[in-house]
């Protein structure tokens, strides 16, 4: 048997596998997190790109939201302007918001536009402040002095939360075949621009949409045991049991308890995979079991 005729029956028989799947997401609504490493490697974002765009051409109807800190630091950095982080957000006064508007509504939603647009799909840039998507409050957030044991509440600057989505805009889109690609700048209802943590922002719009499934691409393999070991499915009650007991920590607990409040919402299943996998969603979506972690109610 000739090689090509072992790859043809190889794809073949990837492509029956796939079926049952096909069918279950077919005109679901799935909501992917973009960013991280994933999107800084070309050859891995050019796969991402032609992933989307073959979920919207097999019937899915994919949302994205991206991120973009690593090309918001070099812009600072070009520009000379000094960035700190508090809990893993970064303080944000009113010079840095305009740069951060501009890379996240600019280049980077265009670029990540791009890649799906050149993988033979239609997809559209546009970030919360487009249509009054999104409204967005300033982020409330307290600390607590390990001496004293005293709360302060945490000045974050112009770092929002979103406090109310509108998905007229997304449904406007979606229904015309487009694949809309969302950046996490919205405004308040005072008129001000807030920089806002695009897993929170992926989470509000999966919960507005009802979404089948969100996804949070990461640079990790989803939610580990105590031995490192990829933890398949969790329902809520584990999730809050295993941040308990400190398996879950760190930079994981703001993702988990996103996917946990998205299901709180509607949303039917929120996962958290390694979006470095090379065709990442396909196989978290098109096959048995998936690649990450599953949050279900």
């Amino acid at each position: 048997m000739s090689e090509a005729i072992t790859t043809a029956q190889e794809q073949a028989r990837i492509l029956a596998h796939a079926l049952p799947f096909l069918r279950r997401y077919a005109g679901a609504t799935v909501v992917v997190k973009y960013g991280g490493h994933a999107m800084g490697e070309e050859t891995l974002a050019e796969q991402f790109g032609r992933d989307i765009a073959l979920l919207k051409q097999v019937g899915v109807n994919p949302v994205v939201v991206h991120g973009g800190g690593p090309q918001i630091n070099a812009m600072l950095k070009r520009l000379a302007i000094q960035s700190s982080f508090v809990d893993g957000l970064r303080v944000t006064d009113a010079a840095m918001v305009e740069v951060v508007e501009m890379v996240l509504a600019g280049t980077v939603n265009k670029y990540v536009a791009g890649l799906i647009t050149r993988a033979g799909a239609l997809a559209v840039g546009i970030c919360g402040k487009d249509g009054g998507m999104i409204r967005a409050r300033k982020l409330a957030r307290t600390t607590r002095d390990p001496g004293s044991h005293i709360e302060r509440v945490l000045d974050l600057g112009f770092v929002g939360e979103p406090e109310s989505v509108d998905v007229r805009v997304i449904h406007a889109l979606t229904g015309a075949g487009l694949i809309p690609v969302i950046a996490p700048v919205a405004m308040g209802e005072d008129g001000q621009t807030y920089n806002i943590n695009a897993d929170t922002v992926a989470g509000a719009v999966a919960g507005a949409l009802g979404a089948n499934r969100l996804l949070l691409l990461t640079d990790v393999p989803g939610v580990l045991d105590g031995e490192k070991r990829l933890i398949a499915e969790l329902g809520v009650d584990a999730v809050r049991a295993r941040i308990a007991d400190g398996t879950i920590s760190g930079g994981m607990i703001p993702k988990v308890e996103t996917c946990v409040e998205a299901v709180a919402r509607g949303v039917k299943g929120a996962v958290i995979l390694d979006g470095r996998q090379p065709h990442a969603c396909l196989l978290e979506l098109f096959t048995e079991g998936g690649i990450g972690t599953l949050i279900r109610p």
